[in-house]
């Protein structure tokens, strides 16, 4: 109960963080600022993708499942989805960079913190569920991770 507490007390003060750490984004002053805010964006991209992958590989039984591995792969998506609003503060969008990411992301403020937001809330969730070993409530928090994921990419990333 302690540790749920003390979770739920950290997405609440996350997610005012994300929300004014977005709304507060600036554009980028030259092509090497926003060229060096999109290598260190998409560095965190990868970090996620890198520990969604095994998640979804237990979750579509393609591995086996491992709470410990699902515990560790959740709390770094956790980690990271509080950094990435300090990493989407420099809005790259009038600059001509290789990426992925719509200018909807700045232009739309609000909802792309509220998807920030909803990943840091899934991905507690997740930590809980692998801390429960409980086998259906991993997948079932797998799948609340990846759906918010699948979420941001269908808003806001090209296809």
């Amino acid at each position: 109960m302690k540790f749920i507490t003390k979770s739920i007390l950290a997405i609440a003060a996350s997610t005012t963080l994300v929300v004014a750490t977005t709304s507060m984004a600036q554009p980028a002053s030259s092509e090497k600022q926003a060229a060096k805010a999109t290598e260190l964006r998409q560095s965190i991209f990868k970090l996620l993708g890198s520990n969604m992958g095994p998640l979804g590989a237990m979750a579509k039984g393609k591995a086996p499942m491992n709470a410990e591995a699902v515990e560790t792969n959740a709390t770094r998506i956790n980690q990271l989805s509080l950094m990435l609003a300090d990493y989407m503060r420099t809005d790259t969008s009038k600059f001509d960079v290789k990426t992925e990411a719509l200018p909807k992301i700045w232009q739309e403020a609000e909802h792309f913190s509220k998807a920030i937001e909803n990943l840091t809330t899934a991905s507690a969730a997740l930590v809980v569920a692998a801390k429960s070993n409980d086998e259906g409530a991993i997948k079932k928090a797998i799948g609340g991770v990846g759906k918010t994921c699948g979420g941001c990419h269908d808003d806001f990333k090209k296809d």
